[in-house]
């Protein structure tokens, strides 16, 4: 059975586009998604153990409708619900899995998905399941959103964007609100690059332009990312939770998210609220030292840097691994065109001396 899949796989390799699973040893860490440094909080682990012992539960055990459900997850998303201020929550085992349940169960026939050309690629698998026909709109750009909403003609209009995307690190505009309820639009936010990063409290893009949550608003978040953990959630209306909770095939069908990480990603989200102003200093002065190095202002902790082609995508990231420095090679066709992607990373990190390197070599 060997040779199955030799030639794609040499194909690959000569467009430069070959990935394989590493272990990066002991580096300087600039290419995770843990934002704030939080996968390496023995504080928040603590407090994690202390909470599944005095459950005496640790595992889910089955689905969240047959016995998976556990006050772990109630708990954790309770908190969302009265930090975000949204009706209802629900957690969920990955952020993949929750854009495939949104997308697969929201979409019925006769509606229709508006969707950011650059939206996730869980997304994207996603819109292969829907029922409801699927349109793409420029990336960012609301006149082309504009004209696809004006000419629809749909029961119902769902558009989906993230408030920070995780290639570019671009943040949403604010008119995607403005048009949403223009045009009696579901609105999905996937919030997991700005959750954590973004915002007064740094909640994400809703409290960074002061939105306050409305009947025809849906916010997913992931706790890969600024919560050091694993698992996502959907925060929306009761109204919608119980549909996803009734038609969902990823939720129904999946066994309830790992406790422990749920309340991992518990403690996370009540030390974030608890030290916002701390953090937000932190990640605005990683945002200025790139804004003075590189004189690429980002609105987040995600700095991409074009590179002319894979395989200098992949040089420069060996250079800088040899200077003991961690960065992302994000070749095509997670991206259009190649780019080094560098997280600021509010861990005690050398992110001056990385950028330095990085001018250097570029």
């Amino acid at each position: 059975m060997k040779n199955l899949y030799d030639n794609e796989l040499r194909a690959l390799e000569r467009a430069g586009r070959f990935r394989e699973r590493k272990e990066h040893g002991k580096l300087y860490d600039f290419a995770s998604n843990d934002y704030l440094g939080f996968a390496e909080d023995r504080k928040l682990f603590k407090k994690t153990i202390r909470l599944l012992e005095k459950e005496g539960v640790y595992g889910p055990k089955a689905s969240q409708l047959v016995n998976g459900y556990h006050p772990i997850h109630r708990k954790f998303e309770t908190f969302l619900c009265e930090t975000n201020g949204f009706e209802g929550g629900m957690v969920v085992g990955s952020g993949f899995l929750a854009n495939l349940a949104m997308f697969e169960a929201l979409g019925r026939k006769g509606d229709l998905f508006l969707v950011d050309s650059e939206y996730h690629a869980s997304g994207i698998v996603g819109t292969k399941l829907t029922a409801a026909a699927v349109q793409f709109f420029a990336h960012n750009d609301m006149a082309d959103l504009e004209k696809q909403l004006k000419s629809a003609k749909a029961k119902r209009v769902l558009i989906a964007v993230e408030g920070i995307y995780s290639m570019s690190g671009d943040l949403v505009p604010q008119e995607v609100f403005e048009l949403a309820d223009r045009y009696k639009a579901l609105l999905i936010v996937d919030e997991a690059h700005s959750s954590g990063v973004v915002g007064t409290q740094l909640l994400g893009v809703f409290d960074h332009y002061g939105i306050e949550p409305k009947e025809n608003h849906i916010k997913m978040g992931t706790l890969g990312k600024a919560y050091g953990s694993y698992g996502a959630y959907i925060l929306a209306n009761r109204e919608i939770i119980s549909f996803l909770e009734n038609r969902a095939k990823s939720i129904i069908y999946a066994t309830a998210p790992s406790l422990f990480d749920i309340a991992y990603g518990y403690y996370a989200a009540r030390k974030i609220r608890e030290k916002s102003g701390v953090l937000k200093a932190k990640i605005e002065a990683n945002r200025r030292l790139a804004r003075d190095i590189t004189g690429v202002s980002v609105p987040g902790l995600i700095l991409p840097i074009p590179v002319p082609s894979s395989k200098a995508a992949l040089t420069l990231q060996n250079r800088l691994k040899e200077e003991g420095y961690l960065v992302g090679a994000i070749r095509p066709p997670t991206v259009e065109k190649p780019i080094l992607r560098i997280i600021l990373r509010t861990a005690k990190l050398p992110v001056k001396k990385l950028l330095n390197s990085v001018q250097r070599e570029i």
